[in-house]
C-alpha cells in the first residue's frame, strides 16, 4: 500500500489550501457576472467527468476539474438574481467554517469526544429559542435541513402524543401549502394515508379553522384520535404564515402537539416584522427552522427545537454497551441523545462563525430587506399592463403572472411557465412557477442580501 497517498506535506496543504480559496474567492467576486443556473444534459456531463482513476492524481489538477467543470454546471442561489426557490446564499466565512470543521474531521456526536463544538451548538440553541421565544427547558438539534427537522419533530410528536398503542388511530393535519416533507416524514414514520388530513387553504394560502375544526370532530366521531397539527410559518410556494395563535389555543383545548414548519420562515423573528407576522409560534412543541436560509448559513445547515427537551431525548435516547462511557447530561448534553444520527458532522460552526462575522445587527437589517425586496416587486407588477400579483409580498415573497383579458386560463398558465422558463433560460436570473389555487403564477423570494432593487 502507497501509504503517502492518504497524506499530504504541510507545503502541499498550503499550495492546494491557497488555490482551493483563489478559485471560491474568483467565484464570489464574479457572481453577478455568471449566469444564475447553468446546466447541460447527462451526455455532456458524461463527457466531461470521467470515470475513477486507478492512480492518483495531483491534487491541484482535481481541485481546478472540479472548480472549473464539475462546479460550473448547477443553480448558483446566491446569485443576485436567484429569485427561485428560497434562496440559499451562504457565506464565505461560514464556508472557511466548513473547511475548520471537515479539516479538523470533527465528530459532534457526543461531549466527550467535542466539548468544544458541543457548547457552540448549545449556545446558538440557546440563542435560537430567544428568537422563537421559547422557554429554557427547551431544546434541540442541528440537523441537515428542514426535511429531517420535520421528521425528528413528528417522531418526538407521535411518541408523547400516541405511543405503540394509539398509534394505528393517530390522525394529523396539514394544509395544501404544507411542505411535502412533512407528507414524507410522516409517511416514514409509518403512518397510513388515512392518517394524514390535507386541507384546503383559505384564500390567503392559510390553513382554515372551520374545516379543520370539522374534521377532527368527524374523526373522533369515527373513533380515531387527533393528535398533532402541523402549522406553516413562511409557506414555499407563497410566504403565507397560518393562524398560528388560533391553532395553539385548538391544541391546547384538546390535547394536540402543535408543530410548526418555520424552515423558511421562523428566523425572521429576529426582525420586528417577522416577529409581528409570527406572533404564536412561541406556543408551539416544536419548530423546523433552517439558518441555511434567512440566516445565510451555508448548507446544510437545519435545526428543530422542542418547547420541551425530554420529548426529543424520550424518542432518541438510547445507550448501548459500547456508549457507555459516554456520559451526557442536561449540562453537557450528547447530541445524538436528541435525533436520528449517532455520526454527526460540525454544522453549528458554520452559523457560528457566520453570525460572529456578521453581527446580528447586519443580518436583522438584510431580513429587513428581503421583506422590503418583495414589496418593490409586488409594486412594479401593479404598474404593469396585463399583469396581476396573486398573493401580495408576505414573509420576502410574492407571486404574480400574466393575465390579458380575453385569454383562456390554459393559455395563460402555458404563457406563465414559458416565460418563468425562458427568463431562467436567459441566464439573467432564476425563477420558477408554481400553482396557487389552481393558477399557474411566477413567484419570487428576495431574501438575497446581495439583491438590489435593480436586480428585482
Amino acid at each position: 500500500m502507497d501509504a503517502a497517498r492518504f497524506a499530504f506535506t504541510r507545503e502541499e496543504m498550503i499550495e492546494a489550501g491557497h488555490e482551493a480559496v483563489e478559485q471560491v474567492a474568483r467565484h464570489v467576486d464574479d457572481l453577478r457576472e455568471l449566469p444564475a443556473l447553468e446546466t447541460a444534459s447527462r451526455e455532456e456531463m458524461e463527457a466531461l467527468i470521467g470515470e475513477l482513476p486507478r492512480q492518483g492524481r495531483p491534487l491541484g489538477d482535481v481541485l481546478r476539474e472540479a472548480s472549473e467543470v464539475i462546479l460550473r454546471y448547477r443553480a448558483r442561489p446566491a446569485h443576485p438574481r436567484f429569485f427561485a426557490f428560497v434562496p440559499g446564499v451562504g457565506n464565505y466565512a461560514g464556508a472557511l467554517a466548513d473547511f475548520l470543521a471537515h479539516g479538523h474531521n470533527v465528530f459532534a456526536g457526543s461531549w466527550m469526544e467535542a466539548a468544544g463544538p458541543s457548547m457552540v451548538e448549545v449556545r446558538l440553541l440557546d440563542w435560537l429559542k430567544d428568537v422563537v421565544g421559547y422557554p429554557a427547558q427547551a431544546g434541540g438539534v442541528f440537523v441537515s435541513g428542514g426535511s429531517m427537522a420535520n421528521l425528528t419533530a413528528l417522531a418526538a410528536a407521535r411518541d408523547t402524543m400516541l405511543g405503540e398503542e394509539l398509534f394505528p388511530d393517530g390522525v394529523v393535519y396539514l394544509s395544501d401549502q404544507t411542505h411535502s416533507s412533512v407528507a414524507r416524514a410522516l409517511r416514514l414514520l409509518g403512518f397510513r394515508k388515512d392518517q394524514i388530513r390535507t386541507l384546503v387553504s383559505d384564500e390567503d394560502c392559510r390553513l382554515a379553522l372551520t374545516p379543520l375544526q370539522e374534521m377532527m370532530r368527524q374523526d373522533r366521531a369515527a373513533g380515531r384520535r387527533p393528535f398533532c397539527i402541523v402549522a406553516n410559518a413562511g409557506t414555499t410556494n407563497t410566504g403565507a404564515v397560518d393562524p398560528l395563535d388560533a391553532l395553539a389555543d385548538l391544541c391546547r383545548e384538546h390535547t394536540l402537539w402543535l408543530h410548526i414548519d418555520g424552515s423558511y420562515g421562523a428566523a425572521a423573528a429576529l426582525c420586528d416584522e417577522g416577529r409581528n407576522a409570527l406572533r404564536g409560534m412561541e406556543r408551539a412543541d416544536s419548530i423546523a427552522l433552517d439558518p441555511h436560509k434567512w440566516l445565510f448559513a451555508p448548507f446544510a445547515c437545519g435545526c428543530v427545537l422542542a418547547r420541551d427537551a425530554m420529548h426529543l431525548a424520550r424518542t432518541f435516547h438510547m445507550r448501548p454497551e459500547y456508549l457507555e462511557d459516554m456520559g451526557g447530561s442536561n449540562r453537557e448534553p450528547n447530541f445524538w441523545d436528541y435525533g436520528p444520527e449517532l455520526t454527526r458532522p460540525f454544522r453549528a460552526l458554520k452559523l457560528w462563525v457566520a453570525l460572529q462575522t456578521v453581527g446580528l445587527d447586519a443580518c436583522r437589517a438584510a431580513m429587513e430587506n428581503g421583506f422590503h425586496l418583495a414589496r418593490v416587486a409586488g409594486e412594479h407588477v401593479s404598474g404593469m399592463r396585463d399583469w396581476e400579483v396573486i398573493t401580495p409580498a408576505q414573509m420576502g415573497m410574492v407571486s404574480f403572472r400574466y393575465a390579458p383579458a380575453g385569454w383562456e386560463e390554459a393559455a395563460r398558465d402555458r404563457c406563465n411557465r414559458e416565460t418563468g422558463l425562458a427568463f431562467t433560460r436567459s441566464g439573467r436570473g432564476f425563477i420558477i412557477s408554481t400553482v396557487v389555487k389552481g393558477r399557474t403564477v411566477l413567484r419570487m423570494c428576495t431574501i438575497n442580501p446581495r439583491s438590489t432593487e435593480v436586480d428585482v
